[in-house]
């Protein structure tokens, strides 16, 4: 016979399914190396893995398909037929992970994010390993499996060697295995294996151990899919995307609280944004980051109330003759030809509709000051368990918005007893660092309350601040929950500086409606006093913001 004759592997044996993808999410090498960069800087999920690994098979390349699923923008799962059958209790996993109601809230907070992504594997940690723990036996019968197409494999291999063997052995006879002229063979090779024959044998074992792997994956996928819409493991997985959607919605919340933005946090190495997320979190105000973010978003409403080139607060519409104070409506008659003469005789009877405002003073231009009183009074918790100091940092922490929007200088003073003072300076035109913000919301002094000590450090700023710059019209917030007296000769040299400087002093009496009183000392050091008795509502100093 000729080589034709030789036998041939038949479909099943040529079929064998190759290795596969251990990974059930589909990623490009850069996403890929996004997760090990992250992996090696996140000491909580070499934890996890390590912990995971010594129970269950493959669970690494399982928290590599969580976190893939959260990085990416569009993530998408592969076709079960492409994975290795070891790892197709995973793809039903993450079938099930993503179809939880959560999950498209949670991408929201964790696409293009590794750091959110890696949080929200962690947050999923108890609900991973009780989905593992439910899938144990799928996990056993996808590893018979995984043997299985091994030895498929393997015969597969064996039926390619055989065919190379016979194919030399014919190359060195110069002929094929059986002649032409009544199929014998040389007498010498009687005793010879046949190559044909091999060749048979190895197709025949590749075939049964292709059909064996082949029911052995259908198995695998069965039992995966059966125990991945197991109730246990359902919940399990909605459980897990809901807690890690809480967790990762809840830091992103905190973040913006403290005025720490997106493309910040982004820029931030993981191992200093996990620092700082976990000092915002155990922090002395981390229960009033609701309140601080609170009011920085009254300050910014308060600063889009404000009419550019109008004195005051906008009210309403009113008649009059001020072009600029014109609304839109208006100037676009003004751009027609066909309406132009209209607008004139309007202008002229001074019934051009206008911007009305109440007046109010214009805004400082020097540095912007808060004085917080750090007291031991101020531990006092008010109405909803707010406290005074709680209050106090995050009006002040407005205020230091409200001056880097102005360009101007802040200064946070923190004072208590005449020898308890605290200055942090905040230049304009640099960035103010989340830490040295923290360092500054966090500082506690305890003691007494002086308010002399605070005021004269302010005076003395704004007296730098004029020497160096020229500068006029600072702006003194003096916040305090305590009344207490100052020296005569004090209040002349005070007297003496606004004169000077033209700053003005703004006073909140914090809980302390007795210090707002009128013929108080505080009442006589500012210009505008008011009494907050509500501590949970942050427009009682609305209108601080539309005047500083």
């Amino acid at each position: 016979m000729n080589a034709g004759t030789w036998p041939e592997p038949t479909a099943t044996a040529t079929a064998i399914a190759a290795a596969g993808h251990a990974g059930a999410v589909v990623a490009d090498r850069f996403e890929r190396f996004t997760w090990r960069d992250t992996y090696e800087q996140s000491a909580g999920l070499r934890d996890l893995a390590e912990a995971l690994e010594a129970d269950h098979d493959h669970a690494t390349d399982l928290l590599i398909d969580v976190f893939l699923a959260a990085y990416k923008v569009g993530p998408r799962l592969r076709e079960p037929a492409e994975m290795r059958p070891s790892r197709l209790v995973n793809h039903q996993l993450l079938t099930q992970l993503m179809a939880s109601p959560d999950f498209a809230e949670l991408r929201r907070e964790t696409a293009g994010d590794p750091y959110a992504a890696a949080m929200a594997v962690l947050a999923q940690s108890a609900a991973l390993r009780r989905m593992l723990e439910s899938s144990r036996d799928a996990r056993g019968q996808a590893e018979r499996a995984e043997k299985a197409r091994q030895t498929a494999e393997d015969a597969a291999a064996a039926v390619g060697e055989a065919l190379q063997r016979a194919a030399d052995g014919a190359a060195a006879d110069g002929a094929a295995p059986a002649e032409a002229d009544g199929g014998t063979r040389p007498e010498a090779d009687a005793d010879a294996p046949d190559p044909a024959d091999a060749v048979r044998r190895a197709v025949e074992a590749a075939e049964a151990a292709g059909a064996a792997g082949a029911a052995a994956r259908q198995a695998a996928q069965d039992a995966a899919h059966t125990a991945a819409g197991a109730p246990g493991i359902r919940a399990a997985a909605r459980d897990g995307v809901a807690k890690a959607a809480g967790a990762v919605r809840q830091e992103a919340a905190l973040m913006r609280a403290w005025g720490v933005g997106p493309g910040e946090l982004q820029r931030m190495p993981f191992d200093r944004r996990a620092r700082l997320a976990e000092r915002l979190r155990t922090g002395r105000l981390a229960a009033w980051a609701e309140l601080i973010g609170r009011f920085r978003q009254m300050a910014d409403g308060e600063r889009a109330r404000k009419v550019e080139n109008a004195t005051g607060e906008l009210i309403g519409v009113t008649l009059g003759d001020d072009l600029s104070r014109l609304i839109p409506s208006e100037l676009a008659h003004l751009g027609l030809p066909a309406t132009r003469a209209v607008f004139a005789a309007r202008y002229a009877a001074g019934e051009l509709m206008l911007y009305d405002s109440q007046g109010e003073q214009s805004t400082g231009r020097g540095a912007v000051i808060a004085c917080v009183d750090t007291s031991h009074s101020m531990y006092v918790a008010g109405p909803g368990g707010v406290t005074r100091e709680a209050w106090s940092k995050a009006c002040a922490l407005a205020l230091l918005d409200q001056a880097r929007h102005a360009d101007r200088d802040f200064v946070g003073i923190l004072f208590s007893a005449a020898d308890k003072v605290q200055v942090f300076r905040f230049p304009a035109g640099r960035s103010a660092g989340i830490d040295r913000v923290l360092d500054f919301a966090e500082t506690f002094l305890g003691g007494g309350t002086s308010y002399q000590a605070p005021l004269t450090a302010a005076r003395e700023l704004l007296e730098e601040e004029f020497d160096e710059a020229a500068a006029l019209r600072g702006d003194i917030v003096m916040i305090t929950d305590d009344e207490c007296g100052v020296t005569e000769e004090w209040m002349r040299g005070w007297k003496d500086a606004r004169r000077r400087l033209g700053f003005r002093v703004f006073g909140l009496a914090v809980g302390a409606p007795r210090a707002a009183d009128t013929g108080s000392v505080l009442d006589a050091l500012c210009d505008n006093l008011r009494s907050i008795e509500d501590l949970t509502d942050v427009h009682a100093a609305a209108d601080l913001f539309r005047l500083i």
